[in-house]
């Protein structure tokens, strides 16, 4: 009997923890703002722990609503996404075709609502690496093109990359998976060498034509990748700031003359508004800039994002997400996520944007207000 009372029992907990971790706002994705995201307190009650897989990997989990991607049991549903990677074209036509009206009618449960997307933090990447000797390394963009370039399959040079007799092999360690760190550093380099980086990409090696060395590393996080060139001899790689120093030049290469200091990453986006009409603050590509090649600051800049639907059929999920835009956007610095995201090394947005995505999402009352009972009547992101 009290075996049968302990399973019974075990069961019961099990369903309960199964049941909370349905009910749960699940999302996840960029590793970028992980040490953000996983900070206790950042996000409202009712937020399950946040994942980090991968710009690209966090959207398809969202857009699909496949769990699996962020390694729980299929099922479980998907609330947001995190990325530093912008929706695209593709990825919006293909969601609207198939979870929006007139494809799907209101009446259906595979009609989520729109999207919505907004950047939660700005950001730059930084360039660490590890060359013997060397504690100030400073490369223009032309020559960062050359260094993170395959050669046709041959190895580059450091020699070859700074105009120096140095024969020493340059190890390029790059984000092996779909990211958006690497999408941001691939924008700036098509943008300044098209001849090597022939499009943008949130796959490092999809960015360029030809073989790759072999002896490139491959590795799944902003983490891993300035681990891995902090302990590998001649390499040279891309991260978001959070892993490292990025005021001192003995650990990231200056680009343009200039490190990823706060100072001059807020230089660099300084000339970026939120939309301000209705029309352009309808179109949800209009709240993700990007920046290829700034005027002034450090040159490879860009927003982590958030992507939430619009429309929700759990009033608890709601409110949980509204508690949680309240939060993370609020003027007030104090009642923000402001000083949590200063002390993982990112940016907080400016108060324009802050004041624009508050005014924008939140409300019931506006046109992308967060359930706006003239859009979200009977449709919303699955229970």
């Amino acid at each position: 009997m009290f075996k049968h009372t302990l399973i019974a029992s075990t069961l019961v907990v099990a369903a309960l923890a199964s049941a909370q971790s349905m009910a749960a706002i699940v999302g996840g994705g960029s590793t970028l703002p992980m040490a953000l995201y996983t900070t206790p307190g950042v996000f409202a009650v009712g937020f399950a722990p946040y994942i980090g897989v991968g710009s690209g990997t966090g959207k398809v989990a969202f857009l699909s609503n496949d769990a699996t991607r962020l390694n729980l049991a299929a099922g479980t549903k998907v609330d947001y996404a995190a990325s530093d990677s912008i929706l695209s074209a593709g990825e919006i036509s293909t969601y609207q075709a198939e979870h929006l009206a007139p494809g799907v009618p209101t009446s259906s449960p595979d009609n989520w609502g729109p999207l919505l997307q907004f950047p939660s933090a700005a950001t730059s990447v930084t360039i660490p690496y590890n060359k013997a000797g060397t504690t100030n390394l400073s490369l223009t963009s032309e020559q960062l093109c050359v260094a993170l370039s395959s050669n046709n399959g041959a190895v580059r040079t450091w020699g070859e990359v700074l105009g120096t007799s140095d024969t020493t092999p340059v190890r390029v360690v790059f984000r092996s998976d779909s990211s958006g760190t690497s999408e941001i550093l691939t924008r700036h380099l098509s943008n300044r060498c098209a001849w090597l980086f022939t499009t943008v990409s949130s796959t490092f090696v999809n960015a360029q034509a030809g073989t790759k060395p072999v002896s490139w590393i491959g590795v799944r996080s902003d983490a891993a990748v300035a681990s891995t060139v902090a302990t590998t001899a001649g390499a040279i790689g891309y991260a978001g700031p959070e892993n490292l120093d990025a005021t001192n030049n003995a650990v990231v290469a200056r680009i343009n003359g200039l490190l990823p200091a706060v100072g001059n990453v807020v230089t660099a986006l300084s000339n970026i508004a939120p939309p301000a009409t209705a029309v352009d603050r309808a179109d949800l590509t209009k709240w993700a800039p990007v920046l290829p090649n700034p005027a002034s600051g450090y040159p490879i800049v860009g927003y982590t994002y958030f992507i939430f639907n619009q429309c929700h059929r759990s009033p608890t999920d709601l409110n949980s997400v509204r508690i949680f835009l309240a939060k993370h956007y609020n003027a007030v610095f104090t009642s923000s996520n402001d000083q949590e995201i200063i002390n993982k090394k990112l940016i907080p947005l400016t108060a324009a944007w802050k004041t624009a995505i508050r005014n924008t999402f939140i409300p019931v009352t506006s046109a992308q207000g967060l359930n706006n009972p003239n859009v979200c009547n009977g449709i919303g992101r699955p229970l």
